[in-house]
């Protein structure tokens, strides 16, 4: 599916360009639509002079790839990618665990992801339930905040903020 949106920017260019950016569809693997945004550059400077491409196309060592934009599921997804030199990359698509560290007990627990309740990088991704560094999760135990990379590491390690009150009873019965 291909969306061709033209906007015109005459409040900051002299010659009124036009600025295309093309938003482009496609399905990724897990069958969802991912976007991928390619920006035209614009042609001319404010003074009016032309601006030129300093060569012709983009290496492909210049290309990044998209967000892995990992999802709270029933179920973790893992993806490995190559990276340049014949490395892997594993990318968690979905995942359905934590790695939760509790600093009051010093031991790490694995515990069920149950939503994303706020999402520092944008807001956008609490809505969407999307997992980055530094999001504050609901677990089974508890609010927990992400410390690994999910989309460059394959897994989600977090610390615990605050146990639910199930949690507390279970500690303490013990």
């Amino acid at each position: 599916m291909l969306l061709v949106v033209i906007s015109l920017r005459c409040n900051m260019l002299k010659n009124k360009n036009l600025f295309v950016l093309l938003l482009i569809n496609h399905v990724d693997t897990t069958g969802e639509y991912m976007p991928s945004v390619y920006h035209k550059p614009i042609k001319r400077k404010p003074s009016g002079g032309r601006r030129r491409p300093h060569r012709k196309r983009l290496p492909k060592r210049h290309i990044g790839r998209f967000p892995a934009e990992t999802k709270v599921a029933d179920e973790d997804y893992r993806k490995k990618i190559r990276t340049k030199g014949g490395g892997i990359k594993i990318r968690l698509k979905a995942a359905a665990y934590a790695n939760i560290y509790d600093p009051e007990e010093k031991k790490w627990i694995k515990a069920k992801i149950l939503s994303v309740i706020e999402n520092p990088a944008n807001r956008e991704f609490k809505r969407r339930q999307i997992i980055t560094r530094g999001a504050i999760i609901e677990t089974e135990i508890g609010e927990a905040r992400v410390t690994s990379r999910p989309g460059q590491d394959g897994v989600v390690n977090a610390i615990l903020i605050k146990k639910t009150a199930q949690a507390i009873q279970k500690t303490s019965a013990e």
